[in-house]
């Protein structure tokens, strides 16, 4: 498994790094059954003395031959930041060997929220990133300048079952993916209340 560490707005010592390694030890017994070949770990320090307790955060990708996970958490510094973000991780990867001894079982659930554990069946709002503000439908983080982040990622057809649960995975509200059965783009999003929607776009002429 690689791990990979980089900084934004700081450099990253060896110490660091070393000290990185040592709490992703903890997914190393989810390493078989994943086949876990990379970690992305990202460190942000943004000294902003109105948000002295997130000043830095911790973002990492795991990168599988399953679904991607993200996880992400700040605090008042890259330590204790590490640790939440370590955490959500952990977490996220016990739900993936959950779901899948579910699936194998004799007994397959008829549906995702029957699949999923309660605390993501009946998922609980993070609370809103107060470094990220909404500027003219861009958002932005910090008081910086407008920063807009481009983004491809490979799409492989799927079910919306299956969206919702990679949607889980990363952390995010909404989910963009190609539906199995019409080919057509799509999006899933939580509202509120813990209901999820669907967008479709129709591209044919």
């Amino acid at each position: 498994m690689d791990i990979v560490v980089n900084g934004r707005n700081s450099e990253i010592s060896d110490r660091f790094r070393a000290h990185v390694e040592d709490k992703l030890a903890r997914i190393d017994k989810y390493d078989q059954r994943q086949k876990i070949h990379r970690v992305e770990v990202e460190v942000t320090h943004a000294a902003n003395p109105r948000q002295h307790d997130q000043t830095a955060r911790v973002e990492m990708t795991l990168r599988s031959k399953g679904p991607v996970i993200r996880a992400e958490a700040a605090s008042t510094d890259q330590h204790s930041a590490l640790d939440l973000a370590v955490d959500k991780l952990e977490s996220r990867l016990r739900r993936v060997n959950d779901r899948k001894r579910i699936s194998r079982g004799k007994h397959r659930p008829a549906s995702l929220a029957e699949a999923l554990p309660p605390e993501l069946a009946n998922p609980v709002p993070e609370e809103e990133d107060p470094l990220v503000r909404d500027v003219a439908g861009i958002q932005v983080q910090g008081d910086g300048p407008i920063v807009v982040r481009e983004k491809t990622h490979a799409a492989e057809p799927m079910t919306l079952e299956q969206a919702l649960y990679e949607m889980e995975l990363v952390g995010h509200d909404f989910y963009l993916f190609v539906e199995k059965d019409s080919m057509r783009p799509s999006a899933v999003y939580l509202r509120k209340g813990y209901d999820y929607g669907v967008i479709h776009l129709d591209v044919s002429e």
